[in-house]
């Protein structure tokens, strides 16, 4: 039985898979650009779990980090799209005379791509190590991380020579040469979109099963019994803190080709809420329904927001209050109350042979 579940499960994602890499054949442009937008916050998703479902750690500061990933492969896009010019053109309307010497490296593809991961993985780390070897916990990482949230738009905002100011970086032409209009660019972008959601939802899987996915999943549910047993807590929290980090940073990079621009409005508070919000509504330690949850939240959001946009703010504010204070339940619990209908093994549950 459970050989047979586990077969249907490595079917039924299979065909996910394959169906979402054909789905520029029979998806319109501005279709997939949605669909590939919404992947690209599936892959932050993936970091909220880990970070909150797995590591027991609230953090309400992924835009941070997601606004470090995009903000480090926007600035190569910048200096790609300049030809002859010397310096972006919100340089030259603010008096600026050179370029400063920390866009300079930015030039180059390698580079920037390293610092998608660099950036966010190492400002986690760093943040992890100060706030956990403390003891801080709870509440008060969710405060330090929101705080930290707000802080960092605003520092994007005021310098506006620097980063574009409010409004960010954008008008984006090429990415390696390519067009970025084209559509076969659009198709290859969306492509590498899902095979680094597919990857990075497998990789857990895996990760999961090892010691350490074991250990860090026991450090959240009861944290001073590791201690008693004579476990240091910190690196797996950090661990875990810093893979969010790393998959929110990535997820901004993509997310940033989609759209075609990074601002401070898409890494301040609200949309780290939001990251929450679906993170919960799929389940907070359940990978496959916080991205379910995710593309299907931001498939609303988009229809509500263009329909009644007023109203959006109010639709996610009860959201955020309801995944809060009621214990809804998550994909899998609602699945498992039809056994027959959807095999155990595609959910994660482990079934005995019979």
């Amino acid at each position: 039985m459970a050989i047979r579940d586990r077969w249907a499960a490595l079917l039924l994602w299979g065909a996910v898979l394959a169906a979402g890499l054909a789905a520029p054949s029979f998806l319109s442009g501005y279709a997939l650009s949605l669909l590939g937008r919404f992947l690209a916050l599936g892959l932050v998703t993936v970091g909220v779990v880990w970070t909150w479902g797995y590591g027991g750690i609230l953090s309400l500061g992924q835009g941070v980090f997601f606004g470090l990933g995009g903000y480090a492969l926007a600035m190569h896009l910048k200096l790609e799209s300049l030809g002859s010019d010397p310096l972006p053109d919100f340089m030259v309307w603010n008096g600026l005379a050179h370029l400063p010497w920390w866009w300079a490296p930015f030039r180059s593809p390698g580079f920037a791509l390293a610092m998608v991961v660099v950036l966010p993985g190492v400002a986690a780390a760093l943040l992890g190590v100060l706030l956990f070897r403390r003891r801080v916990s709870g509440v008060y990482v969710s405060l330090i991380t929101q705080a930290l949230a707000l802080a960092f738009s605003l520092l994007l905002i005021s310098q506006q020579g620097l980063t574009g100011g409010f409004n960010g970086l954008t008008n984006f032409s090429t990415l390696f040469g390519l067009p970025l209009a084209s559509s076969a660019a659009q198709r290859t972008l969306y492509w590498v979109t899902v095979l680094c959601l597919a990857g990075a939802l497998a990789g857990s899987h895996r990760l999961l099963t090892t010691g350490v996915g074991r250990l860090l999943v026991a450090i959240r549910d009861s944290e001073n019994r590791i201690r008693f047993l004579g476990y240091d807590p910190v690196p797996s929290k950090v661990f875990a803190f810093t893979l969010g980090a790393v998959l929110a940073g990535i997820g901004g990079a993509l997310f940033t080709l989609h759209v075609g621009v990074i601002s401070p409005a898409m890494v301040g508070v609200v949309p780290s809420i939001e990251m929450v919000i679906w993170a919960a509504a799929g389940g907070r330690d359940r990978l496959l329904g916080a991205v379910a949850a995710t593309v299907a939240g931001n498939l609303v959001k988009d229809w509500v927001s263009s329909a009644v946009p007023e109203l959006w703010l109010y639709v996610m504010g009860g959201l955020f209050v309801a995944v809060a204070t009621v214990r809804w339940p998550s994909v899998r619990e609602i699945a498992l109350r039809w056994p027959g209908h959807v095999p155990r093994a595609v959910l994660g549950e482990e079934v005995a042979d019979a």
